[in-house]
């Protein structure tokens, strides 16, 4: 009797579409792209990244890519997002049309006024916790100068508890040749910024290097 029962849970775990993956062990990133005026020359550079995110990421995991302009706290700042089908021959589907997606918008960008920073990575709490993957990233891909429009309020508490924050490819201005303290302090305001809403803080320079994104 019980060795039958045994048998009986074994074949139905092997049944087709019986089995669930972990949603502990999926990744989620949301990746911010700075279409400003001083910065949106830098997008042909992100075209590396997202193809080597996607190249990583597995059925089950979860990418979207944003891009951040006078404000970016809204949906329709989203190039293209996916939740990568479980089946790998659909999930390779999905990563060519993605890289379709954001191969026509860096070819055809128009470059914003202001640079909203904070809503980006609102907009990207929000989406995250709403998919609820397992590991949280964002990605940010700026020179991480803010600049808000009059009359916008970004003094706001982030809630980012359980999120990784990793700036991506952060040029240097003019003005932070003139004096490099203005670079390092505007790095160290994120940083601060960041952790005090309880997340984790990264750069990345060199896009040779882009392991501690999957780390």
């Amino acid at each position: 009797m019980f060795r039958y029962l045994g048998m009986l849970v074994l074949a139905t775990t092997l049944l087709p579409g019986c089995s669930k993956h972990n949603p502990n062990r999926d990744q989620g990133i949301y990746m911010l792209l700075d279409a400003s005026g001083t910065y949106a020359k830098e997008l042909g550079g992100s075209v590396k990244i997202i193809n080597h995110i996607l190249s990583k990421l597995q059925p089950g995991d979860t990418f979207a890519v944003q891009r951040v302009d006078s404000g970016s706290f809204s949906e329709k700042n989203i190039i293209y997002s996916k939740t990568f089908d479980m089946r790998p021959s659909k999930a390779n589907e999905q990563r060519l049309l993605f890289k379709q997606k954001i191969q026509e918008f860096t070819q055809n960008v128009k470059p914003s006024a202001y640079t909203d920073i904070t809503g980006g990575i609102l907009q990207g709490i929000e989406f995250l916790t709403e998919a609820g993957p397992g590991k949280k990233t964002i990605l940010i891909f700026s020179d991480m100068k803010e600049e808000l429009h009059k009359g916008y309020n970004r003094d706001i508490a982030l809630k980012l508890a359980g999120f990784n924050v990793i700036a991506i490819n952060i040029t240097k201005l003019r003005s932070d040749n003139v004096n490099p303290q203005d670079y390092l302090d505007r790095l160290e305001a994120w940083k601060r910024k960041v952790e005090a809403a309880g997340g984790s803080w990264k750069t990345i320079n060199d896009l040779d290097r882009l392991e501690p994104i999957f780390d």
